[in-house]
């Protein structure tokens, strides 16, 4: 591969990386960003219910080895790999964790308040300000104003209502606004899906789109197997092209690694660089959320006309337990349903049936639990060799107790408003994947308890920060795209500060 110069590598193409990326480049520095996946396809295939979330269109060639909910095995789970990472597909959903959530960090909320609004600004987060009760303060507001509700959602926002909470909009960082780009045609084929439409305001068309003014450049297709580090520097990033399998070296002064709570961990990992300061740290406290789909069934067709309503959120509940646990309880919001044909490949053998006939008379909530960080939940390396010759990952995680009263409130709550807006018969469901990854590089002020120091640099290397969701010692009770987004941003600015 021909040799060419960069200030800067940045690994992983998610919020972290990109908002780092972003930052970087349009201060002048020359930034190169590496990604194991490929552009996303952006074709009718993507909003195939099928192809995308049977067929797994996006999933890796290298499977990690997982083992949960005290099971006695590992399984193989291939997780996605794509040009923007986890951002592609999300749903979009953007609130700020509250002042209370970091009452154990090493930052304030203050202190990265200016951040979350140049992240939601980036983003084109559309929202309303004043409608969530535990809303943060703010510096200022939404750039973009919130759509109408639909009928589903309204069915919701009414429910919750009549039983005296607060419902308010989410967040979301779709294209309703803009009418410089495509905008959201409010379809259902958007949690869990790319938008072939380029509607959403992934990565890719925000900080990414953004950096493409700068100095910056794109390499995906690319497995990096280790960091080479030498006197407290890395040296070198060794990576290999995912099709060829050629092997080939990178430098650049400063490297940021941003391949995701799993990713991230096992990349430290292989580098041998678990001896260093706060090395026994790496991998160690993985958290995901303790979440849960709650299901009921309407004695009508609740969403007929197949509109968008992920659009309700309720944060009632966010500090019931915070003087027992130190922790929020989260967040319920509205979730789509999916496809007669995805329920009935996923439903136990002897409920096929009755799940393909209830499909359309279903309407769910979404339970966002904040998990605790316990040492034993951890990412590690197997001797076993993938087909990039890698150690293959390995993942271990088991909620406590605590996780699961706090999931449980949520599930009973979300109920009665499932109640309340005419649902009949309730039922929730165990959420499997690590979408909400975070935790497992955490960042701290004190050297026996944490990997990175409060700049997210890693200890014992100067020039190696860490940037995804792996930084955050506890996980909120909300999705952490934003507060990622913003910590990198946050970061860098510092990486920019001491590179002056």
């Amino acid at each position: 591969m021909k040799s060419k110069s960069y200030d800067a590598i940045v690994i992983g193409s998610g919020f972290g990386g990109a908002a780092t990326a972003y930052s970087l480049s349009k201060a002048g520095m020359k930034t190169l960003m590496l990604e194991r996946g490929n552009w996303a396809k952006r074709d009718d295939l993507d909003w195939d219910q099928r192809e995308v979330l049977i067929r797994n269109r996006y999933e890796s060639h290298s499977p990690h080895l997982v083992k949960q909910y005290g099971e006695e095995h590992f399984k193989e789970v291939s997780p996605k790999e794509v040009v923007g990472g986890m951002s592609v597909f999300y749903g979009g959903a953007s609130l700020r964790l509250r002042e209370r959530d970091f009452e154990t960090w090493p930052i304030t909320y203050e202190d990265l308040e200016p951040y979350y609004t140049e992240a939601e600004q980036v983003l084109e987060v559309h929202g309303e300000t004043g409608q969530d009760p535990f809303e943060p303060l703010r510096s200022s507001g939404y750039s973009f104003r919130g759509i109408a509700l639909s009928p589903p959602a309204k069915r919701i926002h009414a429910a919750a209502r009549a039983l005296g909470l607060s419902p308010f909009q989410i967040p979301l960082a779709l294209n309703f606004g803009n009418n410089d780009r495509t905008l959201c045609v409010k379809c259902i084929t958007c949690d869990g899906f790319p938008c072939k439409i380029q509607a959403k305001n992934d990565v890719t068309l925000t900080f990414m789109a953004r950096a493409q003014a700068f100095d910056f450049e794109v390499m995906p297709g690319v497995i990096v197997r280790r960091l080479v580090e030498n006197g407290g520097r890395v040296e070198s990033v060794e990576c290999v092209e995912s099709t060829s399998r050629r092997p080939f070296s990178l430098s650049a002064p400063v490297v940021i690694l941003s391949a995701g709570a799993i990713g991230s961990p096992a990349i430290l990992l292989r580098s041998g660089l678990g001896q260093l300061a706060g090395g026994k740290w790496i991998g160690k406290c993985l958290m995901r959320h303790c979440n849960a789909v709650v299901s009921a069934l309407f004695p009508f067709r609740t969403n007929p006309d197949r509109v968008f309503h992920k659009q309700i959120c309720l944060t009632d509940y966010y500090e019931d337990l915070r003087d027992k646990y130190r922790t929020s309880v989260g967040t319920i919001q509205d979730i789509y349903t999916p496809s007669s044909e995805v329920l009935r490949h996923f439903a136990p053998r002897g409920l096929k049936g009755i799940v393909t006939l209830s499909a359309k008379f279903l309407q769910n909530l979404l339970c966002i639990a904040e998990d605790d960080p316990q040492e034993k939940n951890k990412v590690t390396l197997s001797p076993e060799q993938d087909v990039y010759g890698m150690e293959v990952v390995k993942v271990e995680h088991r909620y406590s107790f605590a996780d699961y009263e706090r999931r449980d409130l949520l599930i009973d709550r979300a109920k009665e408003v499932l109640g309340k807006a005419g649902g009949l018969i309730k039922r929730f469901y165990e959420i499997n994947t690590f979408s909400h990854a975070v935790g497992s590089v955490r960042f701290g002020v004190d050297t026996e308890q944490s990997a990175l120091d409060p700049a997210c640099r890693m200890r014992g290397v100067d020039n190696l920060y860490v940037v995804d969701g792996s930084f955050m010692p506890t996980s909120g009770g909300v999705n952490p795209s934003l507060t990622i987004a913003a910590n990198a941003l946050r970061v860098g600015q510092h990486i920019r500060n001491s590179s002056e």
